[in-house]
Parts: structure tokens; C-alpha cells; sequence
């Protein structure tokens, strides 16, 4: 595949290659191969006082979004980039390890909305677990959660619809199996808000006051 391009006036051949991007922030793939759209000739000048970067902008193949990455002038190795837009989602470390697993795997296939759509709720799921609510279905669990107002109304509404949305291509639905890709990141964008709501808010609360009463300690 080569792809013609205007670049500053003049015609060139966009040549499919890698250029150590670990996985495309759109579509998640891994190791995506992209066309060069646009590069800047050198490093561009700054006027703020910041490190000077050359710049070039990508075609991810898989999904054809734009990626524009930043980084030594030349971009010519595979070690270049230091900065990504838009960057790679990052899953917090405040969240229970297995939910940090599913919800890595969510992101990492968006390109496959039912299996995002799974991992998702594979998320929500062991959060809730991680919560102490063990027993019963995880219809049960969110209920549990509501109930004990762990969960607003509304979150535990929620919730309900991504374990329906999860449930379609996990029993084969016949007649409709299929997640989109919007029912998809719906999902996954409830999960990454449940595990704000319950871990990391809550641990940044705790940081914020632990760090406060050590300085009182400090300042009597």
C-alpha cells in the first residue's frame, strides 16, 4: 500500500512502516503500522522556554485515525518519539490488580467491541469484589452495592446496562450478539469512572490528607 501526500507543496509517497509506537490510542492495536502524513523540517521553535521537538503526524492503517507524535529531529529511529497525541490511555495503579488487567485488555481492544465490551464489565465486576461483594450474580452484587450506598441509583442503573451490553456476545445473543464500537466505549467508560469513583478519588483524598496532617506535625 502507498498513499500519496502533499507535503508544504510538494508530492511524496507515504511508505507503511512502524515507528515504536506500542499500541495506537484509537484503536488499540499493537505495534500499529502507520503512513508518515506530515513531518516538520527540524525542530520547530519555541517561544515558552520549552524543549524544541520536530513533529510528525501518522496514519494508523488498522483504523485510519491520525496520531501525532513528537520527538528528535530526523525521525528516522525507532526510538524518537517522547510524546504522543492524543497519549495511550493509562490504567491507575490504585485500582485492584485484576481490574487493572481487564481494563487494560478493554482499552487494548477497542478494535473488537465485544470483547472491550467484556473486559469492561470483567472490570466493574472484580471492583465490586474488591469492595468485599462476593456473593451471589453480579446482578445481585451491583444491587448489594446500591443498597448499601456504595453505588448511587443512578451508578448501579448504569452498571446493570453494561452487564446486559456484556452479556449479548458472552451468551451469543441471536438476535443481537453484537457490541458497536459506541456501545463499547460506553462501556469502558463507565468501568475507568467506577474505578475513579471507588479507588483512586479515594485515594488521592487520603494522600491529600495524610500530607496535611504531616505538615501540622511538622509546623507545631
Amino acid at each position: 500500500m502507498r498513499v500519496a501526500y502533499r507535503d508544504r507543496g510538494r508530492v511524496n509517497d507515504g511508505v507503511p512502516k512502524t515507528i515504536g509506537i506500542r499500541r495506537c490510542p484509537h484503536c488499540g492495536i499493537s505495534h500499529p503500522v502507520v503512513i508518515e502524513v506530515w513531518a516538520s523540517e527540524g525542530m520547530t521553535p519555541r517561544s515558552d522556554g520549552q524543549e524544541s521537538r520536530a513533529w510528525a503526524i501518522n496514519m494508523c492503517i488498522s483504523c485510519g485515525s491520525m496520531i501525532t507524535v513528537a520527538g528528535e529531529s530526523g525521525f528516522n529511529s525507532l526510538n524518537y518519539i517522547k510524546a504522543m497525541f492524543p497519549p495511550l490511555p493509562d490504567v491507575s495503579a490504585e485500582l485492584p490488580e485484576r481490574a487493572q488487567t481487564y481494563l487494560r485488555q478493554a482499552h487494548e481492544t477497542k478494535a473488537s467491541p465485544d470483547a472491550c465490551a467484556v473486559m469492561s464489565a470483567s472490570a466493574v465486576d472484580a471492583m465490586l469484589k474488591a469492595k468485599g461483594y462476593e456473593k451471589g450474580s453480579i446482578y445481585e452484587r451491583i444491587n448489594a452495592a446500591r443498597d448499601a450506598h456504595l453505588l448511587t441509583a443512578d451508578m448501579a442503573e448504569w452498571a446493570h446496562h453494561v452487564r446486559l451490553e456484556a452479556n449479548r456476545p458472552r451468551h451469543a445473543d441471536d438476535s443481537d450478539p453484537h457490541i458497536s464500537y459506541e456501545e463499547a466505549q460506553a462501556c469502558l467508560d463507565f468501568a475507568e469512572a467506577l474505578g475513579n469513583f471507588l479507588f483512586v478519588i479515594t485515594a488521592r483524598v487520603t494522600r491529600g490528607l495524610n500530607k496535611a496532617k504531616n505538615k501540622e506535625g511538622l509546623s507545631v
